[in-house]
């Protein structure tokens, strides 16, 4: 017996130092490992590699690199309205010989309605989430594009896609402002209203981005977001949750929601089901950005009411959607205030809400409240 209490000794103190061990390398992996683990961008496999472009889905655009300040060259697609959309034409050649006068000045006229009619339209920039690239959300871009008849600009992140560098916070927020100074520089889209698109990190760079620059943003519309990475941690990633204070990647959009203008619109969109960022802090969030400049507690979550006459209307658009899940039957939960609008959808997931019915006729009437009516497609 005397021999085994030596030997229990000993297998305490190797324990207590495996322990010890393990708990600095989780915070050692936490502190300097965390870029791969927030950014994860060669996620799904050849996402670097591969990157789909608008032509695949039969739409028109530009191909952009844009160099930033500290000298990172990112990628983006630029979709711009025309006055007759026809979503997979091919470029119209001449038959015989070169143009005539007349059919150079027809020319010129329908490139300046074209011009004339983006100007008058939306531009939308759109921040994804932190996996994949910028291809892979050209059904969404289509819809903003061919059905709401918005400018629509998307990117990669640096160290996505094609794009170069290695992502970062400061990276990120680089990278969007390189974006925005893009069209604010751009002859047509200058003119237009910028409306800011973001799921997940997507909404926290949009957060952000509209801080920075109060005046040049008209709207938010931002998805299944989240106050801050360090508050996160904990719940998306329980075995990190004691070390998220060694989190250097902030995104502390708590503290810039209620600096945001006023006047400035804002669309809320959640999945009641979301597995990665919990529904609390959607609700937080939001109840910062509907109390903002107003003098009261913009930290206490707000309450989603059981119903309400506008959520009713948006619940009979969801059940004539035939989506075989007897959850999106349930009709999304509306709360207005003011300019701002937060919507749940009781069967949306991290990744599956923007497919959620009543989703896309939401952010239409959101869109078509900032804008002058479009003609049809």
């Amino acid at each position: 017996m005397s021999n085994l209490i030596p030997s229990l000794e000993t297998f305490a103190k190797g324990t207590a130092a495996t322990a010890a061990g393990l708990g600095t390398l989780g915070m050692g992996l936490l502190y300097y490992g965390q870029n791969f683990l927030i950014y994860p961008s060669a996620f799904p496999a050849g996402a670097r590699e591969n990157v789909p472009v608008p032509t695949d889905f039969s739409i028109p655009y530009t191909d952009l690199e844009l160099t930033t300040p500290d000298d990172v060259k990112i990628k983006a697609f630029l979709l711009l309205q025309r006055t007759v959309l026809n979503l997979g034409e091919t470029p119209v050649e001449w038959e015989e010989g070169p143009p005539s006068d007349e059919e150079v000045a027809l020319a010129d006229h329908r490139v300046w309605q074209t011009f004339q009619f983006a100007a008058m339209r939306p531009t939308v920039l759109m921040f994804h989430g932190n996996g994949g690239n910028h291809g892979h959300r050209i059904p969404l871009g289509k819809i903003f594009f061919g059905k709401m008849r918005c400018n629509v600009i998307m990117l990669s992140y640096r160290g996505y896609g094609h794009s170069e560098g290695t992502p970062s916070e400061k990276g990120l927020q680089i990278d969007a402002q390189t974006v925005l100074d893009y069209v604010r520089a751009h002859p047509i889209l200058s003119k237009t209203r910028i409306i800011l698109y973001g799921q997940s990190i997507g909404g926290a760079v949009s957060i952000d981005l509209a801080y920075r620059n109060p005046d040049a943003i008209a709207a938010l519309v931002i998805e299944n977001t989240f106050m801050s990475l360090p508050r996160l941690i904990p719940t998306a990633m329980p075995l990190l949750g004691p070390f998220s204070f060694l989190c250097h990647q902030k995104w502390e959009s708590y503290l810039k929601a209620p600096k945001l203008p006023p006047d400035m619109r804002v669309l809320m969109l959640g999945g009641a089901r979301d597995e990665v960022v919990p529904r609390s802090q959607m609700q937080e969030l939001w109840a910062i950005i509907r109390s903002r400049g107003r003098a009261r507690d913009a930290e206490k979550p707000a309450p989603l009411p059981a119903s309400s006459t506008t959520e009713k209307a948006r619940g009979k658009r969801a059940n004539n959607d035939d989506d075989g899940d007897d959850g999106a039957k349930v009709p999304p939960r509306v709360v207005t205030d003011g300019g701002n609008t937060y919507i749940e959808f009781s069967a949306g997931t991290h990744n599956d809400t923007c497919i959620q019915p009543g989703y896309w006729s939401a952010v239409n009437e959101f869109v078509e409240s900032l804008s002058p009516g479009k003609p049809s497609s």
